[in-house]
Formats: C-alpha cells, sequence, structure tokens
C-alpha cells in the first residue's frame, strides 16, 4: 500500500486540524479554525479561515498572527471578533507573553484592529444576533474591584513572586490547571462595567446566551450544594444594570447548555439529574418561558442531548445526541416535543449553527474521517464545505456485534489495516465511562497503529452513550462487571474476523479506558500486552483526590470501591504492563500511577527482578496533564507504545527514540 500520513508520525502531527464554527447572522459568512505546526514542530498555531457557504470557493486564510487566534464570533453589522494574542498589545514592560486581547476584523475588509485589553487576558467573546451589545469573558483576582484594581493586584504578586491561592471552597483544580486566586467575568465590551460583580466559582466552565436584541443573557450559574459539592443552575442576567434573577434551579439536577429562543421570550437546556450509588446519570432537554415554568421535552426518546440551539426562526430546537457509533442532528418540536432526525450519515456532529431558511452549519466526523465543515440544506441534503485536504487511511473500518452474557448487543468499530492477511489485535477502550467510540480524536488516533499491522477494536460497552439508559445503567456502580464482560465478548467477535489474528492480542486505554486496562490485567491473561494511560489504580485513593471528588463520590462508595478496585487484584497480573501518566493530571492524580507501578514491581506476578529489570515500563511526562497535548510529547507517546507493543506482541524489538535519552 502507499504510504499515507499514519506511517509517519511527523507527516501525522502536521496534518491540519480543523476545529470550531462562527456563522454571521444572514448565514453569508462562515469561518473556522485551522490549527497547524509552528516552525518549532512544538506547538499548534491556530488561524481563522474562511469558508465558502455555497461550497464552490476554497477555504481562504484571514489571519496569520506568529501566536494564533481563537474564539471567532460575527457582531451583528458583520465585523469579526476573535481572541489573540500580539506582542506589544497589553503587554507590562519586559513582558514577552502578552496577555490575549480581543481584536476585530472589519466586514470591509482591512487590517484587525485591538479591541479591547485586559490585565488577565481575553478568554472569548458573545455578541448579540440583532445588537450592537457584546460581552466579553475574562478573569479578574478575586478581591479585585474592577479592571485597574485587577491590574495592581496582578503587579504586585508578580513583582513579589507570590503564587500562593487561599481557597474557602471546592473545587481546588481542574483538568490540568489550578483555579483561582482568578475568577471568570462577564463584562462589556468596552471592559469597564461588570456584569457579574462578585461571581465567586460561580462562572467557572459556565455556557452564557445573549439575547438577540442584546438586552439580557442567561448562563449557567455554579452554586454551592452539600458535601463540598458544585451544582449548576440557570441565571438571567440584565446587561445594563447587571441585576440577577435565578432563572431555573432544581436542586436534583445540573442545568447547563442555555440558548435563549429568537424572539426571546424561552430558554432551553440541559438537564443532567445528580447520581446516586444505585442511579446513572439522565440527561434530558427542557424549555422555559421566562412568563411560565420548566418543560421537559421529548420525555420518551431514550438518548442524551449533547448540545442544543434554536433554529433561525424558533420554530424548532438542533440538538446532538449519541446514536449507536455516530451522533446525529435533531430536530425537536418545542410544542408537540416530537423528535426528527435530520442526518443519516455515519458522522457526528458537532459546532451547529443555524442560518436563515432552515439551513445549518456544522463540523461533522467519524473514525474514518477528522472533522470538516458542512451545510445542512432544510430538505437534508448534507453538502461538504471546501477547506483541508482529506488524509488518506492506512485501512478501513467495519463494524461489528457481539452479544454479551445477558444477551445485550455490544457494538464495535474495526478499525482493518490495507491487506489480507490477518492483523494482530488491539482491543482500546474509551475513556469517559459516559462516552462513546463516535468521532474523530486526535490524540487517540487508531490509525497510527493500523499503519503498524494492527487490528483496532473500538468497542461500547455497558457505560457506554448512544444506546440508551438502560444500557449506560447496566454498568452503573459495576464498573468490573458487565463493562469488562461486555469488553471480553466484543473482543471474542472480533478474534472471529478472518482479518484478525486472535493469538497475538493486546489491550489499552486512557482515563477509564485505562482503568478497564488495568481491571483486565487483574483478571485475565489472554493478552501479550496492556498500556494504561492515566487510569484509576486504587479506587479508595481516587474518590478523594480527584480534581471532582464529590461527582464520584455520589456513585463511589466505599463498598463500590472496595468491590471494583483494580488495586486489590495486583497479585494477578502476569501481563507485561506500560503504564503511562502525566504529572499535572488532576482528574486522575499522578498518585494512581505511582502507586500502580510500585505495585507492579512488588506485587504482581511478574515483580522486578532484584537486579530491579522487570518487563513493565512506565512513561512519565512531568509537564503534560491528562492528555498529552505537545506535539513533541505526543510523538514519544506513539513511539513507546509501538516499541512496547512490538516486543510484547510481535516479537520484534524496536529502538526507543534518542530524544528519550
Amino acid at each position: 500500500m502507499t504510504a499515507t500520513p499514519f506511517h509517519d508520525l511527523d507527516e501525522f502531527l502536521a496534518l491540519p486540524r480543523v476545529g470550531g464554527l462562527a456563522v454571521s447572522r444572514d448565514g453569508s459568512r462562515v469561518v473556522t479554525t485551522i490549527a497547524e505546526l509552528d516552525e518549532t514542530r512544538t506547538e499548534y498555531v491556530t488561524a481563522i479561515w474562511e469558508l465558502d457557504p455555497d461550497a464552490k470557493r476554497p477555504a481562504r486564510r484571514l489571519t496569520r498572527g506568529a501566536k494564533g487566534e481563537s474564539a471567532p464570533a460575527f457582531t451583528s453589522d458583520g465585523d469579526l471578533l476573535f481572541v489573540a494574542s500580539r506582542s506589544r498589545v497589553g503587554a507590562a514592560e519586559g513582558d514577552d507573553k502578552p496577555p490575549a486581547a480581543l481584536w476585530r476584523l472589519p466586514a470591509e475588509g482591512g487590517e484587525a484592529v485591538a479591541e479591547l485589553t485586559l490585565p488577565g487576558g481575553v478568554d472569548g467573546v458573545v455578541a448579540a444576533r440583532d445588537a450592537d451589545t457584546v460581552l466579553v469573558r475574562a478573569s479578574l483576582l478575586q478581591s479585585a474591584a474592577g479592571v485597574e484594581e485587577d491590574r495592581r493586584l496582578r503587579a504586585l504578586r508578580k513583582d513579589n513572586k507570590v503564587s500562593a491561592v487561599l481557597h474557602q471552597g471546592y473545587p481546588v483544580r481542574y483538568w490540568d490547571h489550578d483555579i483561582g486566586p482568578e475568577q471568570p467575568h462577564l463584562l462589556t465590551l468596552d471592559g469597564v462595567r461588570d456584569i457579574t460583580a462578585d461571581p465567586g466559582r460561580a462562572l467557572h466552565e459556565a455556557d452564557a446566551d445573549i439575547s438577540r436584541n442584546g438586552l439580557f443573557a442567561v448562563t449557567a450559574w455554579n452554586a454551592p450544594a452539600p458535601g463540598a459539592a458544585v451544582r449548576g443552575r440557570l441565571m438571567r442576567v440584565d446587561v445594563t444594570t447587571g441585576e440577577r434573577t435565578v432563572l431555573v434551579d432544581d436542586p436534583c439536577a445540573d442545568l447547563s447548555h442555555p440558548v435563549i429562543s429568537p424572539d426571546g421570550t424561552r430558554v432551553a437546556y440541559l438537564h443532567e439529574t445528580l447520581t446516586t450509588p444505585t442511579e446513572a446519570p439522565r440527561i434530558t432537554l427542557w424549555v422555559k418561558g421566562f412568563d411560565g415554568d420548566p418543560v421537559r421535552l421529548a420525555a420518551e426518546w431514550d438518548r442524551w442531548p449533547t448540545s442544543v440551539t434554536w433554529t433561525d426562526d424558533g420554530s424548532a430546537l438542533l440538538v446532538t445526541a449519541d446514536e449507536a457509533g455516530r451522533g446525529p442532528v435533531y430536530a425537536v418540536d418545542p410544542e408537540h416535543s416530537t423528535v426528527t432526525r435530520l442526518t443519516r450519515d455515519d458522522f457526528t456532529y458537532t459546532d451547529v449553527h443555524a442560518a436563515p431558511g432552515g439551513v445549518l452549519f456544522a463540523l461533522r466526523s467519524s473514525y474514518a474521517r477528522p472533522p470538516h465543515p458542512v451545510r445542512v440544506d432544510a430538505d437534508g441534503t448534507v453538502t461538504e464545505l471546501p477547506c483541508v485536504a482529506r488524509p488518506e487511511l492506512p485501512g478501513n473500518l467495519v463494524e461489528l456485534s457481539a452479544s454479551a452474557a445477558d444477551g445485550t448487543t455490544v457494538r464495535s468499530w474495526l478499525a482493518l489495516p490495507a491487506g489480507a492477511d490477518p492483523a494482530p489485535l488491539v482491543l482500546w477502550v474509551h475513556g469517559g465511562p459516559l462516552a462513546s467510540w463516535n468521532a474523530w480524536h486526535w490524540r487517540w488516533c487508531p490509525w497510527l497503529l493500523t499503519a503498524l499491522g494492527y487490528a483496532v477494536l473500538l468497542p461500547d460497552p455497558a457505560l457506554s452513550t448512544g444506546y440508551g439508559q438502560d444500557f449506560i445503567q447496566r454498568g452503573w456502580g459495576d464498573w468490573g462487571g458487565a463493562p469488562y464482560t461486555d469488553l471480553m465478548a466484543a473482543t471474542d467477535a472480533a478474534c472471529e474476523h478472518p482479518r484478525v489474528d486472535g493469538t497475538r492480542t493486546a489491550a489499552m486505554g486512557g482515563s477509564f479506558g485505562g482503568y478497564m486496562a488495568n481491571w483486565i490485567a487483574g483478571h485475565t491473561d489472554r493478552f501479550d500486552a496492556i498500556v494504561t494511560h492515566a487510569s484509576l489504580w486504587a479506587l479508595d485513593q481516587f474518590g478523594h483526590t480527584t480534581d471532582g471528588a464529590y461527582w464520584w463520590a455520589r456513585e463511589m462508595t466505599s463498598d463500590m470501591a472496595e468491590r471494583n478496585s483494580p488495586h486489590r487484584h495486583v497479585g494477578e497480573i502476569s501481563t507485561p504492563m506500560l503504564v503511562i501518566h502525566g504529572d499535572r493530571d488532576y482528574r486522575v492524580p499522578i498518585g494512581e500511577g505511582l502507586r500502580l507501578w510500585y505495585e507492579l514491581l512488588t506485587d504482581s506476578v511478574r515483580p522486578a527482578d532484584d537486579d530491579g529489570t522487570s518487563p513493565h515500563q512506565f512513561l512519565y511526562f512531568p509537564n503534560e496533564g491528562h492528555w498529552v497535548a505537545m506535539p513533541q510529547h505526543a510523538k514519544v507517546w506513539y513511539q513507546v507504545v509501538a516499541s512496547f507493543l512490538g516486543t510484547h506482541v510481535l516479537g520484534v524489538e524496536t529502538d526507543l527514540p534518542d530524544t528519550l535519552g
């Protein structure tokens, strides 16, 4: 077969990556962001490109900043706003890393001009559709009464080299960064008026929308809850006065993703029930009129909505949801709760934007295609918008089904290498665990292993989304039960495929997938090698040290942790394991990886010899988080994984990269 970009890690990392969309009010302009490697090949730089909504002209690059641009948004008069960090703009004396500023590219063309600079930078922007109102997302230090006070306090901390944070609430960390002393705010475009004064932690990771007339906004608003927990509610904020009114508050649920109807009379949102040790969450779609009670829509629809927006005329809601390894767009009638599927291909849709005339624009992807922009017409016709070239794959994707022990159907994607010979199998378990293998992932890409000659199995076991509430409930509180037996059933079915060599197999996964890799290691010796990344090992330890302990505590009782903790089975592990962990991983703290590594070397069937050698390996990234984000580290990740699998699955010794020293 002709070499593809997946046969060479440098070529793969250099592939341009499309992400996000912004659409003008009349649908005549569409922009996206494309990330590419910089000259050092150690960082991705994102630029804004304009797309032809009629799908006739090639994409046109609009921005060329050395540090990149992000978060594009159109104003009501067609100007393009975006966030960028550019030298000398907003920088203090002697500072070669200026904070991100808000820029404006006029609709009539010309050069972009700096619109707003703030001492802590600009994070994003929300623009009204039919008014010149623009709100800016930015962070201020918690005791700062305004931008100038924020500037003084930042200088004080910098000059005195103080990084300490005094917390009075929870959480204190999030994924790979510390929370505080900054707090997110919504400011007016001039950066002077704060419409969310004294927010505390209320706007951390919160979604916000602004009415078309620009008079008010609705935002998710986090509130403290019992047990050091956080719970989302919806807040209406008057843009002129900053007056806040609790719009919807359900003590038994998290509320998120508010979107205001075009006529400004209603808000749609997602409602996620709080879990218990015996009940999984349920995500549903709701609408509330500003002068009425909340109403649940599509109550009989057994799927979890993942995003929601209104059609341009407000007659329907456009909703995405996982569906059997795909993620279609649906239309939900807010009056009659009827659900109509709009897209029927094998893709997962994200970044859905409505335009006039029943048209919508979105990104779509699958495990056979990276994200790319499309237009969906009112009759359901999908048209690709010219953008980046589609990379050739080193094989093909097929769909498999297996029957679990209880008779439940477990479906999978299977990526097969080119050729006719049976290929060794790698079982790759997804994270989440409430997720699905249904969209392209640049970081977890099966085609890099397929290019090496492996067949890669991507199953959706119990707890996966897209198969209904009962399928999720099957694994709730019983991670080592149905999820494990489903994975084994899927593996058995894959081994029966004529293109798979079931005598040479490996298992791998990250996060919850890493948990399952650890569980598999302690419960079967059928695999020749196991790779576990950012994995949960000792649940009693993990549950209290992760960045959102309250969420896990709702499910992870002491009994659940006792029954489902992989560390209790270390004495049964005989398979060589590659442990991978980043020190800045706050979702699955480094203590999990360190304890796993030590107990493998001391308590497994194959511990370290007296001279310290063992078949196990530990790949450690001091400055990476839950994911390995830096391109040079992603390259090392795949090089080490390929070497480990080559040794234990193929029986071929492979040199490790020189960059490891």
